[in-house]
């Protein structure tokens, strides 16, 4: 299906707080070396006890807002990925629509954790192309620091607090989506988990009631065995080469993890887009931070080609080929 969705605007939003390796030096058994050698993360942000997912998802549309001068009072639809919403409901997308005041405008939340953004970007593209809708934010959005266990030693280093915004809009003439793939591995959901109503997946017990547990041996072997085999299922169903790529935006995980990738998928590692050592792993947030560093950089030009996916939590993934046209 030809696309008629371009991306036309893009903003970010971290929290004030700065967490670094240093200070988890002083709760748990690690080091600043350890951490940097094993996941390349320096410091990550952290929102306030009265900061929510909203709070951090509507800057970051503000931040969008700024930087392109565009209007969105003729937004119709708002997606927003997250897996730590402020509520069951209203959703996080709903409450987003309050504080801008768009008051013709859909909205839902979509929880494929760390592949949300990625499934964001392809529902709005699907929805834009069919003529349902015509303008679309999407938001990815997460504090995952309120469901961490700063007692768990092996995933409390990770994850942080972000927030990443695109503006989605009908294009005649320049689109930005060229491929795109989805899918879900989900009887290895239990390597990565958080929950919730019930306590027991697959008839196995889960764990630490309410906090991300994670068993990073076996995300890690699932990414970089899986990961290179969506890029090549993307660029497949488009004109374009591998060679084509100049741009890779991964979910930021694990810095380790992200170079197995790449030289799995014969992807340069200088090519690699990540947000993770001055942000952490922001589950949904991660790719729309990293296109905003790079923005903010100037490394990202008009026509490059951007090869994006998401993976995580599911075990779900998601990725979008697309052409940059800001």
């Amino acid at each position: 299906m030809k696309s008629s969705a371009q991306i036309t605007a893009q903003g970010a939003y971290v929290p004030q707080k700065i967490m670094t390796n240093q200070d988890f030096e002083k709760i748990i058994e690690t080091s600043d070396e350890w951490i940097q050698q094993r996941t390349g993360i320096i410091e990550r942000r952290i929102t306030a006890q009265d900061e929510y997912t909203s709070d951090i998802s509507y800057k970051a549309v503000l931040d969008l807002q700024q930087k392109y001068n565009v209007e969105l009072s003729d937004v119709d639809m708002i997606i927003n990925a997250t897996l730590t919403p402020d509520y069951k409901t209203p959703s996080v997308a709903s409450y987003v629509q309050a504080r801008l005041g768009i008051k013709n405008a859909g909205a839902l939340d979509i929880n494929a954790a760390c592949a949300g953004f990625a499934y964001g970007l392809n529902l709005a593209n699907g929805l834009i192309t069919s003529g349902q809708n015509k303008k679309i934010l999407v938001i990815g959005a997460e504090t995952l620091s309120k469901i961490t266990d700063y007692e768990d030693r092996s995933t409390c280093i990770l994850f942080g607090d972000g927030a990443g915004a695109f503006l989605v809009e009908y294009s005649e003439t320049e689109a930005s989506f060229i491929a795109s793939t989805s899918g879900s591995d989900g009887d290895k959901g239990h390597n990565l988990y958080c929950s919730e109503l019930s306590q027991e997946m697959f008839g196995e017990q889960l764990e630490n009631e309410g906090n991300i547990v994670q068993n990073g041996r076996g995300v890690y072997k699932w990414a970089v065995g899986n990961v290179p085999n969506i890029i090549d299922e993307t660029i497949n169903k488009s004109d374009y080469n591998k060679e084509d790529i100049d741009w890779f935006v991964p979910h930021s995980a694990n810095a380790r993890m992200i170079e197995s990738i790449c030289d799995k998928a014969n992807i340069t590692k200088e090519k690699a887009l990540m947000s993770l050592a001055y942000y952490g792993n922001t589950s949904s947030a991660t790719i729309p931070l990293a296109i905003d560093l790079a923005v903010q950089e100037n490394k990202i030009n008009n026509g490059d080609i951007l090869m994006l996916v998401g993976f995580g939590g599911g075990l779900a993934y998601a990725s979008t080929l697309i052409k940059w046209t800001l």
